[in-house]
């Protein structure tokens, strides 16, 4: 059993820069693959950005490539997500999560976090 906990969320203005993290306990983070989805207002949860086990791999959405880069540091149990020129549209909750059986490409996660709202202000 992991527990995912996503920090960093909030208020941010357009253009500017946010760090999202998420911490893990229960289990090694090391153990799976980390991802981070979002849902804005009244849309489904899509898939922003993945990360492999070591860290050596990732994966992002078409729409996340370029501003979005996603890291983590096992030793600390912790996943990032950094979002750079942030824009209005980037607004919704961010969750991470962490799956041990899946390919980055296609995660189906086994567990989630609460999630952390980014409203970014135009």
């Amino acid at each position: 059993q992991v527990q995912l906990v996503e920090s960093g969320g909030g208020l941010v203005q357009a253009g500017g820069s946010l760090r999202l993290s998420c911490a893990a306990s229960g289990r090694f983070l090391a153990s799976y693959n980390m991802g981070w989805f979002r849902q804005a207002p009244g849309k489904e949860r899509e898939f922003v950005a993945a990360i492999s086990q070591s860290g050596i791999n990732t994966y992002y959405a078409d729409s996340a490539k370029g501003r979005f880069t996603i890291s983590r540091d096992n030793a600390k149990n912790t996943g990032y997500l950094q979002v750079n020129s942030v824009r209005p549209e980037d607004t919704a909750v961010y969750y991470c999560a962490a799956d041990q059986v899946n390919r980055l490409s296609a995660l189906q996660p086994q567990y989630w976090g609460q999630g952390t709202q980014v409203t970014v202000s135009s």
